[in-house]
């Protein structure tokens, strides 16, 4: 599902910057790049407050941050949950009294 949603913001992105060349009416243009830059705007947000998560991505940080502005959650949520798998599995049992 996550592959699916990347496609449709890649989608989205390139009709935004098809939209600068002049390809899409003039009305359409002004309110896609406008959405888009907020979308860029709410990525960055995200790559701010959910750092600690992006940078466990194991193909570096600078395509880690790449990534998150492209795509936010659907890139750092997998590292979210892969870290919350991981520390369920290294939280020490509780001592028995």
């Amino acid at each position: 599902m996550f592959f699916v949603l990347k496609l449709v913001l890649l989608g989205f992105y390139a009709a935004a910057l098809a939209s600068f060349a002049g390809l899409l009416p003039i009305g359409a243009a002004d309110r896609l790049q406008n959405i888009a830059l907020v979308v860029l705007a709410i990525h960055a947000v995200e790559l701010l407050v959910m750092f600690k998560h992006v940078k466990r991505y194991p193909g570096g940080l600078t395509l880690s941050i790449l990534l998150t502005m492209l795509f936010g959650l659907l890139h750092w949520r997998p590292l979210a949950q892969q870290a919350a798998a991981s520390n369920r599995l290294n939280v020490p049992a509780r001592p028995e009294n």
